[in-house]
């Protein structure tokens, strides 16, 4: 009773402070607030049943953290952008006394600042009103300037082409054959043309000028060409970082001694990263830039220029799912130009791989970024199209981000996946070596019936298209060398053709002599950068199969209208690597000082190298024998003290008639 009387009079009053009203404030209508007081002053009479004033002094005591967690969460973002700025000055002062220091070490990271400033000022620049932006070029609404924009600036620019290759060929009259390659290469794919006078000309002089440009800017121009051997540089360091991961797997030993164990795993490892940085969105980024910059120049349809863009990055069989939506409503041109750009370049992943090998890579990368504009331009050409596409607007541009839910899980799942590439490449490689190998003992033991020996698969390639690699500004002496290697690369893969690359180059690097026996053992550096552009590319009888698997599996119900088009899509592939292959050699000028052979040669040579053997070929080009004991020498070694001295070196390790 005491108990129930004591209660009741805390009861009675809280009622008569104004903390406590229930039935009341309820029948009156209270609103939410009121309810949550209610609820408040309850639990806590229950409370201070069991346990007293305790709740009240505790809820005292956290009630400044819950207002300063409550004014946090109101201010988040302004907290946001404060932290942001401290960490932007951190970096910014951070990035200063990076350049002050050292800034060739630091260029690196001068690069990556760079674009990534870039990249912020782009979107900032995209979340700018359209109105105002509008209201900014309305004095370009003129019709008369949009007419100029449209026909005089694409005119001008070809006109000045042509100026610049006439004056450039003047000095060096032997790049007109390149000129003329082209030529004959684009008529060839004219008379091949599904619909003659359907073809779109704007589409195919705009993919071959902005080949051109990008040729001129990477191979001609001083930055360019830096540019793009610096890259190339920071990807063989970036890549070169497998062999920590794949050393503790497979030993010191068999990474720097066996192919499989060094330029395989490299695939994996590449294809972690490009896996990360889909998720991220970089590479989908990159992608709609490209295929935008290229859709608004050359007036192609959504799907196909994306997927000519993604051609650069991802594979043969990876390009079709960024279009997948859109394959079933295609036109047949639309999907000629898909499967054209798959077999025109190579994927991000397989140029670690062709690195790796030892290609050169500013070679490389330039070669599959030129190869997107001319193989839309080329397909154009070789099937234009006729009838109207549903993928006129820009909406067939946008790309989905990675479905993993984390960097960790993509990283993962892209390494997973490479494992596939790399047993596909594996046994590739190990089936057709295989396959050449007795192809070649069976030519071998045919010629040998008849008296013609050394017949072999490359030897039939090299005779049969020995003219076609004279196009490509090849010369003369190095067309059978180079036309091997790309029959190798058509008929077989480009991975075997690459090894043959690499071999005939690595033999030149150590000194070897140019002919042993009347047989050449390497090509010229030209030749090989020619021979690099030619071969960039899927474009080999084997991916037919793959490219016909995989689109087939997406849009089963014209199966009919694929096979039909797939090996005018491969010939055309193929033409597209040699036309960027005639490109470098109409823009190809030899680089970097010519070597000192006078002052090398006062040094101590022992070893073979390629500056060994060209300065002793030129020593044994200045020296003469006039019947007597003692050589004469003309040039600049004619009053070299010990020119004697190195002409005895030099016959040490090449053969000549001035050493007998």
């Amino acid at each position: 009773m005491e108990k129930s009387e004591g209660r009741k009079s805390v009861s009675q009053a809280r009622v008569e402070n104004g903390m406590e009203n229930p039935g009341l404030e309820l029948m009156e209508g209270g609103n939410l607030a009121q309810r949550n007081t209610l609820e408040e002053v309850t639990q806590g009479l229950s409370l201070e049943d069991g346990l007293g004033h305790s709740s009240l002094w505790s809820r005292r005591i956290f009630q400044p953290f819950t207002k300063a967690r409550s004014f946090f969460e109101r201010h988040a973002g302004l907290f946001r952008k404060i932290l942001l700025g401290l960490l932007c000055l951190a970096y910014a002062a951070y990035f200063l006394a990076a350049c002050i220091l050292n800034f060739q070490r630091a260029l690196a990271l001068f690069v990556i600042t760079c674009l990534v400033f870039f990249i912020s000022a782009y979107h900032f620049l995209e979340k700018f009103p359209a109105k105002k932006l509008i209201r900014c070029l309305s004095c370009f609404r003129n019709f008369c300037l949009r007419r100029c924009l449209k026909w005089v600036l694409p005119g001008a620019s070809v006109v000045s082409q042509i100026l610049w290759l006439v004056l450039d060929t003047a000095q060096r009259p032997e790049q007109l054959i390149s000129f003329a390659g082209i030529c004959m290469f684009i008529l060839i794919l004219f008379a091949c043309s599904k619909h003659h006078s359907a073809v779109c000309w704007r589409t195919v002089f705009w993919g071959l000028g902005l080949q051109f440009i990008f040729g001129i800017l990477v191979i001609r121009t001083e930055p360019g060409f830096n540019a793009f051997q610096w890259l190339g540089d920071q990807i063989q360091i970036f890549l070169a970082y497998t062999v920590e991961g794949s050393s503790f797997v497979f030993g010191d030993t068999l990474v720097y001694n066996v192919f499989a164990f060094q330029s395989l795993p490299i695939i994996i490892f590449f294809g972690c990263v490009m896996s990360i940085l889909y998720y991220l969105g970089l590479v989908q980024w990159v992608i709609q830039k490209i295929a935008l910059f290229l859709q608004s120049k050359m007036g192609t349809t959504a799907p196909e220029t994306l997927a000519m863009a993604g051609n650069i990055f991802v594979g043969l069989t990876e390009v079709p799912l960024l279009i997948r939506p859109y394959l079933a409503d295609m036109t047949i041109s639309e999907i000629h130009a898909v499967m054209t750009g798959g077999f025109a370049t190579i994927a991000g992943t397989m140029l670690g791989a062709f690195i790796s090998f030892g290609i050169d890579a500013s070679s490389l990368i330039s070669a599959s970024v030129m190869a997107a504009p001319c193989a839309l331009a080329l397909s154009k050409l070789v099937y234009p199209e006729v009838k109207e596409s549903k993928f006129k607007s820009k909406e067939g541009l946008k790309l989905p981000r990675g479905e993993e839910r984390n960097i960790l899980e993509a990283a993962s799942n892209g390494a997973t996946e490479a494992i596939s590439l790399v047993a596909n490449v594996a046994a590739n490689l190990i089936a057709f070596l295989a396959v050449l190998a007795f192809v070649n003992a069976t030519l071998s033991w045919l010629g040998e019936m008849v008296d013609f020996r050394g017949l072999s698969f490359q030897v039939i390639c090299s005779y049969i298209l020995r003219p076609m690699a004279f196009m490509m500004a090849v010369q003369w002496t190095d067309c059978l060398l180079v036309i091997e290697i790309v029959g190798v690369k058509f008929f077989i893969n480009e991975f075997v053709a690459y090894q043959q690359l690499i071999q005939y180059k690595n033999k030149r690097l150590s000194g070897v002599e140019e002919w042993i026996n009347g047989e050449k053992q390497w090509i010229s550096v030209k030749a090989e950068i020619i021979t690099t552009f030619s071969l960039c590319g899927f474009a080999n009888l084997s991916s037919i199969g793959i490219t016909l698997g995989g689109l087939t599996s997406m849009i089963t119900q014209r199966k009919s209208d694929l096979c039909k088009i797939v090996v005018r899509a491969l010939f055309t592939g193929a033409c597209v690597s040699f036309i960027s292959a005639c490109m470098a050699g109409i823009l190809y000028v030899p680089r970097g000082a010519e070597t000192d052979c006078v002052s090398f040669l006062n040094t101590n040579f022992t070893n073979r190298t390629y500056e060994t053997y060209v300065c002793c070929r030129e020593l044994f080009q200045s020296t003469s024998l006039n019947g007597t004991n003692m050589p004469s020498f003309s040039g600049p070694w004619q009053d070299n003290v010990s020119s004697l001295r190195n002409l005895a070196s030099c016959c040490d390790l090449y053969t000549s008639t001035v050493c007998a």
